[in-house]
């Protein structure tokens, strides 16, 4: 989801795609929890109210740097699961990282939320298909 830059979008954006999610399985009934797994930006007491009130586990990497603390506490950091969402975020960082680098989009030339949004969207298809040939290998 692209938004505009202004400090908070991010964590907005976030929110707005678990509720979606959120509403799908309580409309079909599914109540097996799920997490979402964040770097330090996403930290913060009210993002992570708001995921629990939703029963989103949060699997966001701590800030213990930040003045009055982490908001994830050992209801999260307990679980097995919270380990593996740590270990398997930085995969992740490497679509992106691709996609600034080899895609373009560190710094694009277009203007606008619909123009950027589409050279993203075809730049993480690019991206989908440059990695396309290694997943069949795998499957092999």
């Amino acid at each position: 989801m692209l938004t505009q830059a202004d400090g908070t979008a991010e964590r907005e954006a976030a929110l707005l795609m678990l509720y979606g999610k959120w509403r799908q399985r309580r409309q079909r009934g599914l109540r097996r929890p799920i997490s979402v797994g964040a770097d330090k930006a996403y930290d913060t007491r009210d993002f992570v109210a708001t995921l629990r009130e939703m029963e989103i586990r949060p699997h966001v990497a701590q800030n213990t740097r930040r003045r009055g603390g982490s908001a994830i506490d050992g209801r999260a950091t307990r679980h097995e699961s919270y380990g593996v969402s740590l270990r398997k975020r930085p995969l992740i960082e490497k679509a992106f990282g691709w996609m600034k680098q080899t895609g373009g989009i560190r710094k694009t030339k277009l203007r606008g939320l619909l123009k950027v949004g589409w050279q993203f969207l075809m730049t993480a298809a690019a991206f989908n298909l440059w990695r396309l040939p290694k997943m069949q290998m795998a499957e092999v």
